[in-house]
């Protein structure tokens, strides 16, 4: 397959140039382009041109995972018949191993992971292994050890109507390829065995493949809807990856095992030579454990701080990563296409993931929880990064220190793409002081009155804050003065985060209260007013960046203007106004010149939270939609009936069926009536 766009958009305004220059750059072998693009030119349809003209698999990288799933669900939508996936951090919650010397306390990894995130980075890789048309969209989570991608593919299966395999040789593959047994509800990298029969539910997708047995040969496999249990058609052939990212071949393992052995020798000696004996028999007793359940089940928990050994890799030496799995060239260097989106605060994040984890690992290493060897289970220091993306597109409305950098040094370019094709302006900028008696209640005060004003016609409203706790209060007290609101910061779970932005463009409340998360990259068309409280506190969330970013998000609605409420004038308040106002009177006098009326962008409201629901939820919504009103009408009859099908469902072992009758009742029975 090749990339194919598919919009009825044609390219306007700046993004002709823009993107004929960076296809000519990337013709050229520029590895570093910078495309300088205002709030609501359109940096990401420009990308996706560029895309569709090189023709390469992309990795686009995100600064989080809310900005990721936007930009994911705006890449699915210009390619729909390509392969566009998500790939963040799995980690609803995250707590990393650690330890304090100076209070003797260590600290336990704790972690919970979000199933269906797992599933989509399984389908990220797995994509990366079998097509060429395929965009990644990443936090920066893809700098992180990943496992190797060549003994991920190497054990992979291919499973094959007509295959010599009984079932006993089919249950023990799927445990060499880390797949878990069950008896109950199937998810992603589980698999149960009833009479002469296999369902297996794969890595990457929600569907069960059922592989039925007839004298010692594959007879039968069909794809069912993991939920519904519908049938959707029998198959010949499907490939099976394994259910975790680290794998290694047994004599690969034993060999791993061996090596974690040898430096462990060499380790205890150094503690004992030390006089560190508390240390040795700590770190002797912790890896004697992990070592003997490798051994035993080929598994323990953090084995990812073993990965040097599994993977073969020497001290200090990179590890695997998402960029491992992108395409090389047969000389060994990446032939793939990299999309730094507001590149200003990503490269950044990219450059300080290295120093913060190796700081963690030397002292669980010191004091005798870890082996030496754990600090290579780290992510990529920027050097390396730089040698594994090939060449790079930047995009940013306010490039920074880095970008501007490689291109001074004749590296690359920055094109510019200052005009947009809706002709829309840069948001008129209404500075407030914070306190003036009479004239001004208060900034809060003040933007109450204004967000109301706003409400009533329709808009909505953002407004940003200093910290966390603020934005909450905020939310809290808006709701009691009668504003819908809610807030949103990096607490906010990654599946809640979407569905708040989305609610918010739907109209399901009025105003959205944040601290940094609103500014980069956040496509809210709707907003008609934005209010940043605060604007005068020097600091990073009000720097010349950040005032400018969060100024840009009332840049894609006709009405949208920004209140300012500062008390003096900063550098970095004057710069930020300085440069709205010149960008404002560019776009004027392109709109005189070509006779455009400025428009608001109209953008269809999507959400990839709702691809990222289980089915088991859809399943279930459907269901009561279809019940609810028989349920009014008769509610102990609609239960009894309910209670008998979901007992048939367990007697026939189909116990997803079950799940879905057993959710259903208990949401009949929350229904008031």
């Amino acid at each position: 397959m090749k990339f194919q766009l598919a919009t009825d958009k044609t390219p306007a305004g700046d993004q002709p140039k823009a993107i004929e220059s960076l296809v000519s750059g990337l013709k050229k072998g520029l590895n570093h382009q910078t495309l300088l693009g205002v709030t609501g030119s359109g940096k990401t349809f420009t990308a996706a041109n560029v895309i569709q003209q090189i023709q390469k698999p992309t990795l686009v990288i995100a600064h989080n995972k809310t900005l990721a799933a936007q930009l994911a669900q705006e890449y699915k939508d210009f390619f729909p018949d390509n392969e566009v996936h998500y790939f963040v951090s799995y980690y609803d919650y995250y707590q990393p191993e650690a330890y304090v010397s100076a209070s003797d306390t260590y600290i336990e990894k704790e972690s919970q992971i979000n199933e269906e995130i797992d599933r989509l980075r399984h389908a990220s890789t797995q994509a990366l292994l079998t097509r060429k048309d395929v965009i990644i969209v990443a936090s920066v989570s893809c700098i992180y050890g990943l496992g190797s991608p060549e003994n991920y593919e190497k054990v992979h299966k291919k499973i094959e109507r007509g295959f010599a395999m009984n079932r006993s040789e089919m249950l023990r593959m799927l445990v060499s390829l880390y797949f878990d047994r069950t008896n109950a509800d199937l998810t992603p990298g589980m698999f149960r065995a009833v009479g002469n029969t296999v369902e297996i539910m794969p890595t990457n997708e929600r569907v069960i493949y059922r592989i039925q047995f007839a004298d010692n040969v594959v007879s039968t496999i069909t794809k069912i809807d993991a939920v519904s249990r519908k049938i959707i058609g029998d198959v010949t052939v499907f490939y099976l990856f394994p259910a975790k990212h680290f794998v290694t071949p047994e004599d690969e393992r034993m060999r791993a095992i061996a090596d974690i052995q040898a430096e462990l020798k060499v380790q205890l000696q150094k503690f004992k030579k030390e006089g560190k004996l508390l240390e040795s028999e700590r770190l002797k007793r912790r890896t004697d454990h992990d070592t003997a359940l490798m051994k035993e089940v080929g598994f323990c928990s953090g084995i990812e701080n073993y990965s040097r050994h599994f993977d073969g890799r020497a001290p200090g030496e990179a590890p695997y990563t998402l960029l491992s799995y992108f395409p090389h060239k047969p000389d060994g260097t990446p032939d793939f296409l990299t999309i730094i989106d507001e590149s200003h605060v990503t490269v950044p994040q990219i450059g300080g993931m290295y120093a913060a984890d190796r700081s963690r690992k030397e002292n669980l290493v010191e004091f005798g929880f870890r082996l030496p060897s754990a600090v290579d289970n780290r992510p990529l220091n920027f050097k390396e990064f730089e040698e594994r993306v090939g060449q790079v597109v930047y995009t940013s409305a306010t490039p920074g220190t880095y970008e501007l950098q490689k291109t001074e040094a004749g590296e690359g370019q920055i094109v510019e793409q200052i005009i947009r094709p809706t002709g829309l302006l840069d948001p008129v900028m209404d500075l407030r002081p914070v306190n003036e008696k009479g004239r001004y209640p208060g900034q809060v005060q003040d933007f109450i009155a204004e967000a109301e004003k706003v409400i009533a016609g329709g808009g909505r409203v953002l407004t940003t804050t200093l910290t966390k706790k603020m934005a909450e209060d905020l939310s809290d007290f808006l709701e009691e003065k009668g504003i819908k609101t809610k807030y949103i910061h990096s607490d906010v779970d990654t599946i809640e985060r979407i569905e708040i932005l989305t609610d918010f463009r739907k109209g399901v409340f009025d105003c959205l209260v944040g601290v940094n998360l609103l500014r980069e990259g956040l496509d809210l068309p709707e907003v008609e007013l934005v209010a940043i409280l605060d604007a005068d506190k020097a600091g990073f969330l009000r720097s010349e960046t950040a005032l400018i970013q969060t100024i840009g998000r009332a840049a894609r609605n006709i009405k949208g203007r920004v209140v300012l409420y500062a008390d003096e004038m900063t550098d970095a308040l004057t710069y930020a106004v300085h440069e709205t106002n010149r960008r404002r009177a560019l776009q004027e006098a392109y709109n005189k010149t070509h006779n455009i009326t400025p428009k608001s962008i109209s953008k269809e409201i999507k959400s990839i939270a709702d691809q990222m629901r289980t089915q088991h939820e859809e399943v279930v919504e459907s269901a009561l939609s279809i019940d609810v009103e028989r349920y009014k009408k008769n509610p102990q009859k609609v239960l009894k009936e309910k209670k008998k099908q979901m007992e048939a469902a367990v007697e026939l072992l189909d116990f997803e069926t079950a799940a879905v009758l057993r959710d259903e009742i208990t949401h009949l029975k929350e229904i008031a009536l």
